[in-house]
């Protein structure tokens, strides 16, 4: 039968050996999560020798505030390094944490454990961490009334606590983070608009460590809905071929547009470490002025002949790695790469394979050009209610892209 247990109500609990005599008061509780990342491994208790750790499995019976082991004391090792060990006060009481459940950043009051007695030993199972007034109660508390009041207390409180499994814990040290195995694999399956959210509540610190420690697919596409500054903070605090890595899954227009906004010295230097194709690709867009239509465009979309047919819109389709929102429409351009017809996706699942892409255009194209203001853009957006929209170069080629999420933000921060 499980039973919970307040971390708070384990620190200073008494320790008595197999005899009964006292061997010290309980100073921390430590997980080792390359081992299990849920279960207590160890206990450090304070004794006349001084901090020594003591084996969870030794653990005989935990009834309030008194722990009885079974064991010499002696044995225990002294503790001589705490690497390799998430201790639960000085690690997680009162720090700040990842709610991945609730998507946000909260402060940790409490941890209650899972009590279970297995083969005469008590196992201790994390369950969750405590967020509101119940936690904080405990602790504010006691020392200063009977325990037993205290709890009666803490449990009117409304409960508010976040499951272990949704939390992600938050370490500046890279090396320490190896040591714990600390990863952010539940942090990076959210959406990267709550990512960004994430990242924009945290102190710098510690955005900066788990900006560092996303992966660069991950890392791109939060950074591409994080606040401009804040974009150049943490490019700023890494290094130059990491911040490349990352700067090539970005989309071609907001890679641009963060390259532009960076000193210029930092610009090239992660030019310099990008792949050339993608060097390429970014460093065109970053000719064009910012806020007009070709500074606002993507170079990532499909093209394709008014000969070809759906199947090969189909079987480009397939292939294309660029973003879901840019392939709303098919374009369609000449010889010349002259923008000369477009084709909405919903055409394409109602034709046949063998339909000429040219006959699925309507007469008339709407499209920018280069130099298009932002406020023209975004008339146009709402005037023929698109999707996305094509820009032309002077020679009306199809030079780029306009998504419909680029006028959003563009609006966004003008509100």
């Amino acid at each position: 039968m499980q039973e919970e247990i307040a971390l708070s109500s384990i620190l200073g609990a008494s320790v008595y050996d197999s005899s009964g005599a006292f061997a010290g008061q309980v100073r921390e509780v430590a997980i080792s999560p390359q081992h299990d990342p849920n279960r207590v491994s160890d206990f450090v208790v304070k004794t006349r020798e001084g901090d020594r750790l003591l084996p969870a499995r030794q653990v005989k019976t935990l009834i309030g505030s008194s722990i009885q082991v079974t064991g010499n004391p002696h044995d225990w090792p002294p503790l001589a390094s705490s690497e390799g060990m998430l201790l639960l006060e000085r690690d997680l009481l009162d720090q700040q944490i990842i709610d991945v459940s609730g998507r946000k950043v909260v402060r940790v009051n409490d941890v209650d454990f899972w009590r279970e007695q297995v083969n005469g030993a008590v196992k201790l199972k994390v369950g969750r961490v405590d967020i509101g007034l119940r936690g904080a109660i405990r602790r504010l508390l006691k020392g200063l009334a009977p325990s037993r009041a205290i709890e009666v207390l803490a449990t009117r409180m409304p409960e508010k606590s976040i499951p272990w499994e949704a939390v992600d814990l938050i370490e500046t040290d890279p090396a320490r983070r190896v040591h714990l195995k600390l990863e952010y694999e539940r942090l990076s399956k959210l959406h990267p608009a709550d990512i960004a959210d994430i990242l924009e509540e945290l102190a710098p610190a510690e955005r900066e460590a788990v900006f560092g420690s996303l992966d660069e697919e991950v890392a791109a596409e939060a950074l591409e809905e994080i606040d401009p500054k804040m974009q150049i903070e943490l490019m700023r605090s890494i290094e130059s071929d990491r911040a490349a890595d990352i700067v090539e899954e970005m989309d071609p227009d907001a890679a641009a547009d963060l390259l532009g906004d960076l000193p210029e010295e930092t610009s090239e230097e992660i030019l310099e470490e990008m792949e050339p194709e993608e060097r390429q690709e970014v460093s065109e867009l970053l000719a064009f002025h910012e806020n007009t239509a070709a500074g606002r465009m993507t170079t990532e979309f499909i093209s394709l002949s008014p000969e070809h047919t759906v199947g090969d819109a189909i079987d480009r389709l397939r292939s294309f790695e660029g973003a879901v929102e840019t392939i709303s429409t098919i374009y369609l351009v000449d010889s010349q790469e002259k923008l000369v017809g477009s084709v909405p996706l919903v055409s394409l699942v109602l034709a046949s394979g063998g339909t000429r892409l040219g006959t699925l255009s309507p007469e008339h194209v709407i499209y920018a050009e280069a130099n298009a203001s932002d406020r023209e853009v975004a008339e146009m957006f709402d005037k023929y209610n698109l999707a996305t929209l094509p820009v032309v170069d002077e020679e009306q080629r199809l030079a780029g892209i306009i998504t419909a999420d680029d006028i959003i933000s563009l609006l966004r921060d003008r509100i």
